[in-house]
Protein backbone atom coordinates (compact mmCIF):
# COMPACT_ATOMS: atom_id res chain seq x y z
CA UNK A 1 0.00 0.00 0.00
CA UNK A 2 1.25 3.46 -1.12
CA UNK A 3 2.29 5.76 1.95
CA UNK A 4 -0.59 7.52 3.11
CA UNK A 5 -0.56 11.90 4.57
CA UNK A 6 0.30 12.41 8.02
CA UNK A 7 -3.70 12.79 9.10
CA UNK A 8 -4.66 9.77 7.22
CA UNK A 9 -1.84 7.75 9.17
CA UNK A 10 -2.88 8.71 12.38
CA UNK A 11 -6.36 8.40 12.13
CA UNK A 12 -6.29 4.69 10.85
CA UNK A 13 -3.65 3.91 12.94
CA UNK A 14 -5.04 2.13 15.78
CA UNK A 15 -7.93 0.45 13.56
CA UNK A 16 -4.37 -1.30 11.50
CA UNK A 17 -3.25 -2.34 14.25
CA UNK A 18 -5.07 -5.25 16.27
CA UNK A 19 -7.88 -3.86 17.62
CA UNK A 20 -11.23 -5.98 19.74
CA UNK A 21 -14.53 -5.86 17.20
CA UNK A 22 -12.94 -4.16 14.94
CA UNK A 23 -13.43 -1.11 16.80
CA UNK A 24 -11.27 2.29 15.35
CA UNK A 25 -10.17 3.10 18.26
CA UNK A 26 -7.80 1.61 21.03
CA UNK A 27 -9.73 0.83 24.33
CA UNK A 28 -8.38 2.10 27.84
CA UNK A 29 -7.00 -0.01 29.47
CA UNK A 30 -7.47 0.18 33.36
CA UNK A 31 -5.92 -2.70 34.79
CA UNK A 32 -2.91 -2.46 36.47
CA UNK A 33 -1.38 -5.95 36.34
CA UNK A 34 -2.03 -8.56 33.53
CA UNK A 35 -1.91 -12.35 34.20
CA UNK A 36 -0.15 -15.12 32.16
CA UNK A 37 -1.56 -18.87 31.74
CA UNK A 38 2.41 -19.76 31.66
CA UNK A 39 4.92 -19.09 34.28
CA UNK A 40 7.55 -19.31 31.04
CA UNK A 41 5.89 -16.57 29.23
CA UNK A 42 5.53 -14.08 32.13
CA UNK A 43 9.20 -14.78 32.71
CA UNK A 44 10.29 -14.00 29.39
CA UNK A 45 8.18 -11.12 29.64
CA UNK A 46 9.98 -9.90 32.34
CA UNK A 47 13.16 -10.36 30.52
CA UNK A 48 12.63 -8.80 27.23
CA UNK A 49 9.69 -9.92 25.35
CA UNK A 50 6.96 -7.37 24.22
CA UNK A 51 3.86 -7.36 26.48
CA UNK A 52 2.45 -6.48 29.36
CA UNK A 53 3.48 -6.99 33.05
CA UNK A 54 2.33 -4.19 35.17
CA UNK A 55 0.84 -0.87 34.39
CA UNK A 56 3.39 0.82 35.53
CA UNK A 57 5.33 0.52 32.65
CA UNK A 58 2.74 1.04 30.38
CA UNK A 59 -0.61 -0.32 28.89
CA UNK A 60 -2.37 -1.62 25.37
CA UNK A 61 -3.57 2.02 25.62
CA UNK A 62 -0.01 3.98 26.08
CA UNK A 63 1.45 1.08 23.02
CA UNK A 64 -0.93 2.26 20.85
CA UNK A 65 -0.41 5.98 21.79
CA UNK A 66 3.69 5.49 21.66
CA UNK A 67 3.10 3.95 18.31
CA UNK A 68 1.10 7.17 16.91
CA UNK A 69 4.23 9.43 17.88
CA UNK A 70 6.50 7.17 16.53
CA UNK A 71 4.65 7.21 12.94
CA UNK A 72 4.57 11.14 13.55
CA UNK A 73 7.94 11.90 14.53
CA UNK A 74 9.13 9.15 11.48
CA UNK A 75 11.40 7.59 14.45
CA UNK A 76 12.39 4.11 15.44
CA UNK A 77 10.54 4.01 18.89
CA UNK A 78 8.90 6.12 21.49
CA UNK A 79 8.09 6.16 25.64
CA UNK A 80 5.39 7.52 27.11
CA UNK A 81 4.97 9.81 30.58
CA UNK A 82 3.14 11.36 32.73
CA UNK A 83 3.77 14.95 31.79
CA UNK A 84 6.52 16.55 29.19
CA UNK A 85 8.39 17.49 32.30
CA UNK A 86 8.62 13.26 33.13
CA UNK A 87 9.99 12.73 29.44
CA UNK A 88 12.32 15.48 30.18
CA UNK A 89 13.56 14.34 33.44
CA UNK A 90 13.48 10.43 32.48
CA UNK A 91 15.97 11.81 29.58
CA UNK A 92 18.16 13.81 31.94
CA UNK A 93 18.40 11.26 34.86
CA UNK A 94 18.73 8.34 33.32
CA UNK A 95 21.56 9.25 30.50
CA UNK A 96 23.05 11.53 32.28
CA UNK A 97 25.26 10.89 35.57
CA UNK A 98 28.07 12.74 37.91
CA UNK A 99 31.07 14.60 36.18
CA UNK A 100 29.05 14.91 32.78
CA UNK A 101 28.73 17.87 30.61
CA UNK A 102 25.39 19.11 29.05
CA UNK A 103 25.69 22.10 26.74
CA UNK A 104 21.78 23.50 27.05
CA UNK A 105 20.43 26.16 24.87
CA UNK A 106 19.65 29.71 27.26
CA UNK A 107 16.38 30.12 25.47
CA UNK A 108 14.68 27.34 27.19
CA UNK A 109 11.05 26.72 29.11
CA UNK A 110 11.07 28.45 32.91
CA UNK A 111 10.81 24.74 34.35
CA UNK A 112 13.23 23.21 31.85
CA UNK A 113 15.63 25.94 33.18
CA UNK A 114 14.82 24.50 36.85
CA UNK A 115 14.90 21.09 36.21
CA UNK A 116 18.80 22.25 34.44
CA UNK A 117 19.76 23.89 37.86
CA UNK A 118 18.01 20.62 39.41
CA UNK A 119 20.85 18.46 37.17
CA UNK A 120 23.68 20.98 38.38
CA UNK A 121 22.97 19.97 42.17
CA UNK A 122 23.08 16.31 41.25
CA UNK A 123 27.12 16.89 39.56
CA UNK A 124 26.15 17.38 36.20
CA UNK A 125 28.13 20.38 34.64
CA UNK A 126 25.66 22.82 32.18
CA UNK A 127 26.93 25.31 30.13
CA UNK A 128 24.33 27.77 29.03
CA UNK A 129 24.45 28.94 25.70
CA UNK A 130 22.67 31.57 22.90
CA UNK A 131 21.79 28.04 20.56
CA UNK A 132 20.75 30.37 17.21
CA UNK A 133 24.74 30.48 16.46
CA UNK A 134 25.97 26.62 16.34
CA UNK A 135 29.07 28.28 16.85
CA UNK A 136 28.29 28.90 20.40
CA UNK A 137 27.85 25.23 20.94
CA UNK A 138 31.12 24.27 19.23
CA UNK A 139 32.76 26.50 21.95
CA UNK A 140 31.01 24.97 24.90
CA UNK A 141 32.41 21.46 23.62
CA UNK A 142 34.51 19.81 26.43
CA UNK A 143 35.70 16.23 26.83
CA UNK A 144 32.90 15.44 29.19
CA UNK A 145 30.25 16.65 26.75
CA UNK A 146 27.73 13.97 26.61
CA UNK A 147 24.80 15.82 25.22
CA UNK A 148 23.56 18.81 23.33
CA UNK A 149 19.78 19.79 24.38
CA UNK A 150 17.53 22.86 22.42
CA UNK A 151 14.16 24.02 21.68
CA UNK A 152 13.11 23.78 18.14
CA UNK A 153 11.15 27.22 19.20
CA UNK A 154 12.00 28.93 22.29
CA UNK A 155 9.89 29.29 24.68
CA UNK A 156 8.74 32.15 24.88
CA UNK A 157 10.75 34.32 23.01
CA UNK A 158 10.75 32.28 20.40
CA UNK A 159 14.43 31.81 19.43
CA UNK A 160 15.22 29.11 16.72
CA UNK A 161 18.10 28.04 17.83
CA UNK A 162 20.46 27.03 14.26
CA UNK A 163 19.14 23.09 14.50
CA UNK A 164 20.55 21.36 11.76
CA UNK A 165 23.73 22.56 11.81
CA UNK A 166 23.66 21.72 15.95
CA UNK A 167 23.02 18.53 14.50
CA UNK A 168 25.43 18.18 12.31
CA UNK A 169 28.16 18.64 14.61
CA UNK A 170 26.50 16.30 17.32
CA UNK A 171 27.04 13.58 14.59
CA UNK A 172 30.29 14.42 14.07
CA UNK A 173 31.37 14.49 17.64
CA UNK A 174 29.40 11.43 18.86
CA UNK A 175 27.40 13.49 20.88
CA UNK A 176 23.33 12.33 22.19
CA UNK A 177 21.07 15.23 20.61
CA UNK A 178 17.86 16.16 22.47
CA UNK A 179 15.53 18.04 20.59
CA UNK A 180 12.12 19.23 22.41
CA UNK A 181 9.84 19.64 19.61
CA UNK A 182 6.53 20.65 21.69
CA UNK A 183 5.94 23.86 20.46
CA UNK A 184 6.44 23.37 16.68
CA UNK A 185 5.33 19.65 16.83
CA UNK A 186 5.95 17.02 14.39
CA UNK A 187 3.68 18.47 11.93
CA UNK A 188 5.96 21.25 11.36
CA UNK A 189 9.26 19.82 11.85
CA UNK A 190 10.07 16.67 12.85
CA UNK A 191 13.49 15.99 15.07
CA UNK A 192 14.90 13.80 12.75
CA UNK A 193 15.21 16.02 9.88
CA UNK A 194 17.16 18.19 12.07
CA UNK A 195 19.46 14.97 13.24
CA UNK A 196 18.07 14.36 16.75
CA UNK A 197 19.17 11.44 18.51
CA UNK A 198 15.69 12.03 21.28
CA UNK A 199 13.32 13.54 20.52
CA UNK A 200 10.96 14.94 23.51
CA UNK A 201 7.08 16.31 22.90
CA UNK A 202 5.21 17.19 25.51
CA UNK A 203 1.81 15.67 24.69
CA UNK A 204 -0.92 18.20 27.49
CA UNK A 205 -0.44 21.05 24.46
CA UNK A 206 -0.68 20.79 20.50
CA UNK A 207 -0.49 16.94 20.39
CA UNK A 208 -3.41 16.36 22.61
CA UNK A 209 -4.70 19.91 21.92
CA UNK A 210 -8.06 19.79 24.31
CA UNK A 211 -6.74 20.80 27.50
CA UNK A 212 -8.03 17.88 29.30
CA UNK A 213 -4.90 15.51 30.12
CA UNK A 214 -1.19 15.71 30.32
CA UNK A 215 1.00 13.80 28.80
CA UNK A 216 4.99 13.64 27.86
CA UNK A 217 6.80 11.29 25.10
CA UNK A 218 10.37 10.34 24.27
CA UNK A 219 11.31 9.49 20.83
CA UNK A 220 14.29 7.81 19.42
CA UNK A 221 14.63 8.86 15.76
CA UNK A 222 17.15 5.77 15.78
CA UNK A 223 20.32 7.62 14.16
CA UNK A 224 22.28 7.10 17.46
CA UNK A 225 24.29 4.48 17.50
CA UNK A 226 24.39 3.67 21.67
CA UNK A 227 27.14 1.13 21.41
CA UNK A 228 29.36 4.44 21.79
CA UNK A 229 27.69 5.79 24.68
CA UNK A 230 29.07 5.13 28.02
CA UNK A 231 26.79 5.48 30.39
CA UNK A 232 24.27 2.41 29.03
CA UNK A 233 23.87 -0.31 31.85
CA UNK A 234 24.59 -3.47 30.82
CA UNK A 235 21.54 -5.03 31.57
CA UNK A 236 20.21 -3.11 28.75
CA UNK A 237 23.37 -3.69 26.07
CA UNK A 238 20.77 -6.30 24.31
CA UNK A 239 19.54 -6.52 20.97
CA UNK A 240 20.04 -3.72 18.74
CA UNK A 241 21.99 -0.81 19.79
CA UNK A 242 20.09 1.65 18.35
CA UNK A 243 17.64 0.71 21.12
CA UNK A 244 19.39 0.53 24.17
CA UNK A 245 18.93 4.59 24.94
CA UNK A 246 15.13 4.32 25.20
CA UNK A 247 15.28 1.29 26.77
CA UNK A 248 17.12 2.42 29.70
CA UNK A 249 14.90 5.92 29.65
CA UNK A 250 11.86 3.31 29.80
CA UNK A 251 13.27 1.10 32.52
CA UNK A 252 14.47 3.95 34.76
CA UNK A 253 11.53 6.08 33.52
CA UNK A 254 8.92 4.16 34.16
CA UNK A 255 9.72 1.68 36.55
CA UNK A 256 11.93 3.25 39.02
CA UNK A 257 10.84 6.88 38.93
CA UNK A 258 7.08 5.68 38.18
CA UNK A 259 6.42 9.08 35.41
CA UNK A 260 3.54 6.73 34.08
CA UNK A 261 1.17 7.80 31.64
CA UNK A 262 -2.48 6.53 32.31
CA UNK A 263 -4.36 4.83 30.01
CA UNK A 264 -7.58 7.61 30.32
CA UNK A 265 -4.56 10.48 29.62
CA UNK A 266 -3.74 8.34 26.56
CA UNK A 267 -6.63 7.57 25.17
CA UNK A 268 -7.89 11.53 25.46
CA UNK A 269 -4.60 12.12 23.80
CA UNK A 270 -4.61 9.83 21.32
CA UNK A 271 -7.96 10.50 19.95
CA UNK A 272 -6.84 14.70 20.40
CA UNK A 273 -3.93 13.78 18.26
CA UNK A 274 -6.47 13.08 14.91
CA UNK A 275 -6.60 16.56 14.46
CA UNK A 276 -3.24 17.89 15.13
CA UNK A 277 -2.67 19.07 11.19
CA UNK A 278 -5.85 20.90 11.25
CA UNK A 279 -5.40 22.22 14.31
CA UNK A 280 -1.75 23.78 13.68
CA UNK A 281 -2.97 25.12 10.32
CA UNK A 282 -5.69 27.27 11.80
CA UNK A 283 -3.48 28.64 15.08
CA UNK A 284 -0.86 29.24 12.90
CA UNK A 285 -3.20 31.44 10.54
CA UNK A 286 -4.44 32.86 13.51
CA UNK A 287 -1.10 33.74 15.24
CA UNK A 288 0.56 35.57 11.48
CA UNK A 289 -2.75 37.34 11.20
CA UNK A 290 -2.41 39.03 15.17
CA UNK A 291 1.21 39.37 14.64
CA UNK A 292 1.42 41.52 12.17
CA UNK A 293 -1.89 43.15 13.28
CA UNK A 294 -0.12 43.99 16.51
CA UNK A 295 2.86 44.96 15.60
CA UNK A 296 1.48 48.05 13.94
CA UNK A 297 -0.19 49.01 17.06
CA UNK A 298 1.34 51.97 19.09
CA UNK A 299 0.68 50.68 22.28
CA UNK A 300 2.78 47.29 21.62
CA UNK A 301 6.46 47.70 22.14
CA UNK A 302 7.68 44.46 20.17
CA UNK A 303 6.42 41.06 18.74
CA UNK A 304 8.03 37.77 19.19
CA UNK A 305 7.21 35.94 16.69
CA UNK A 306 9.13 33.71 13.70
CA UNK A 307 6.47 34.64 10.93
CA UNK A 308 7.85 38.51 10.96
CA UNK A 309 10.35 39.55 8.79
CA UNK A 310 11.95 41.60 11.37
CA UNK A 311 12.26 38.44 13.73
CA UNK A 312 16.22 37.37 13.62
CA UNK A 313 15.61 33.62 12.91
CA UNK A 314 12.72 34.40 10.35
CA UNK A 315 14.48 32.79 6.79
CA UNK A 316 15.17 29.92 8.93
CA UNK A 317 11.85 29.48 10.58
CA UNK A 318 10.11 29.64 6.99
CA UNK A 319 12.72 26.99 5.86
CA UNK A 320 12.73 24.61 8.89
CA UNK A 321 8.95 24.57 9.36
CA UNK A 322 7.48 25.47 5.98
CA UNK A 323 6.07 28.55 6.21
CA UNK A 324 4.17 28.01 9.05
CA UNK A 325 5.29 29.81 12.54
CA UNK A 326 3.94 28.36 15.08
CA UNK A 327 1.43 29.26 17.58
CA UNK A 328 3.39 30.87 20.07
CA UNK A 329 4.68 34.92 20.05
CA UNK A 330 5.28 37.38 22.62
CA UNK A 331 4.25 40.44 23.25
CA UNK A 332 6.03 43.53 25.00
CA UNK A 333 3.23 46.14 26.15
CA UNK A 334 4.97 50.00 25.81
CA UNK A 335 5.35 51.00 29.42
CA UNK A 336 2.55 53.37 29.54
CA UNK A 337 -0.05 50.23 29.45
CA UNK A 338 -0.94 48.59 32.90
CA UNK A 339 0.24 44.95 32.78
CA UNK A 340 -2.80 44.00 34.83
CA UNK A 341 -5.41 45.95 33.81
CA UNK A 342 -4.67 45.15 30.82
CA UNK A 343 -5.20 41.99 31.17
CA UNK A 344 -7.84 41.77 33.47
CA UNK A 345 -10.19 43.38 30.71
CA UNK A 346 -9.71 40.52 27.93
CA UNK A 347 -12.79 38.87 26.78
CA UNK A 348 -11.65 35.97 25.00
CA UNK A 349 -8.48 35.44 25.91
CA UNK A 350 -8.15 33.21 28.76
CA UNK A 351 -5.17 34.25 31.58
CA UNK A 352 -4.14 30.58 31.93
CA UNK A 353 -0.70 29.00 32.60
CA UNK A 354 -0.68 26.30 29.68
CA UNK A 355 0.20 25.63 25.93
CA UNK A 356 -0.96 24.65 22.74
CA UNK A 357 -4.78 24.32 23.65
CA UNK A 358 -7.68 25.07 21.01
CA UNK A 359 -7.95 28.14 23.12
CA UNK A 360 -6.09 31.01 23.15
CA UNK A 361 -4.58 31.21 26.58
CA UNK A 362 -2.27 34.52 27.79
CA UNK A 363 0.03 34.78 30.60
CA UNK A 364 2.26 37.81 32.36
CA UNK A 365 5.98 35.66 32.20
CA UNK A 366 7.96 37.71 34.49
CA UNK A 367 5.46 37.76 37.51
CA UNK A 368 4.68 34.26 37.32
CA UNK A 369 7.15 31.28 35.15
CA UNK A 370 10.05 33.08 35.16
CA UNK A 371 9.67 34.86 38.32
CA UNK A 372 12.10 32.69 40.57
CA UNK A 373 15.02 32.69 38.22
CA UNK A 374 15.32 36.72 39.54
CA UNK A 375 15.82 40.00 37.51
CA UNK A 376 19.35 38.67 36.05
CA UNK A 377 18.38 35.68 34.52
CA UNK A 378 15.26 37.04 33.02
CA UNK A 379 17.51 39.94 31.89
CA UNK A 380 19.62 37.71 29.88
CA UNK A 381 16.74 36.04 28.75
CA UNK A 382 15.09 39.10 26.99
CA UNK A 383 11.78 38.81 29.67
CA UNK A 384 10.94 41.65 30.38
CA UNK A 385 8.50 43.01 33.47
CA UNK A 386 5.60 43.76 30.27
CA UNK A 387 6.53 40.51 28.18
CA UNK A 388 3.14 38.62 27.67
CA UNK A 389 3.17 35.30 26.64
CA UNK A 390 0.52 34.10 24.24
CA UNK A 391 -0.58 30.73 22.90
CA UNK A 392 -3.15 31.40 20.26
CA UNK A 393 -5.91 29.22 19.47
CA UNK A 394 -7.95 28.11 17.11
CA UNK A 395 -11.45 31.06 17.36
CA UNK A 396 -12.20 33.14 14.51
CA UNK A 397 -9.42 35.29 13.90
CA UNK A 398 -11.18 39.06 14.30
CA UNK A 399 -12.23 37.60 17.40
CA UNK A 400 -8.51 37.69 18.78
CA UNK A 401 -7.86 40.80 17.01
CA UNK A 402 -11.03 42.68 18.54
CA UNK A 403 -10.20 41.45 21.84
CA UNK A 404 -7.05 43.06 21.97
CA UNK A 405 -7.97 46.40 20.19
CA UNK A 406 -10.50 47.00 23.17
CA UNK A 407 -8.23 46.05 26.05
CA UNK A 408 -5.75 48.02 24.96
CA UNK A 409 -8.09 50.79 24.28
Amino acid sequence: MAKNGFTTTILHSDRRSTVEHGAIHKPMHPSSQYAFADARELVAVFQGKPGFTYARQGTPTTSALESKITQMEGGAGTVTFATGMAALAATFFTLLKAGDHLISSQHIFGNTNSLVGTLVGLGVEVTLVDATNVQNVIDAWRPETRMVFTETLANPGTQVADLMAIGDWCKEKGLVYVVDNTLVTPWLCQGIGMGASLVINSLSKHIGGHGNALGGAVTDSGLYDWSGYDNIAEPYRSGKPTSWGLTQIKKKGLRDMGGTLSSEAAHRISVGAETLALRMDRACSNALALAHFLSEHPKVAKIHYPGLADHPQHERAAGFFGNRFGALMGIELVDEVDLFDFLNRLKVLILATHLGDNRTLVLPMAHTIYYEMGAERRALMGISDNFLRVSIGIEDTQDLIDDFVQALE
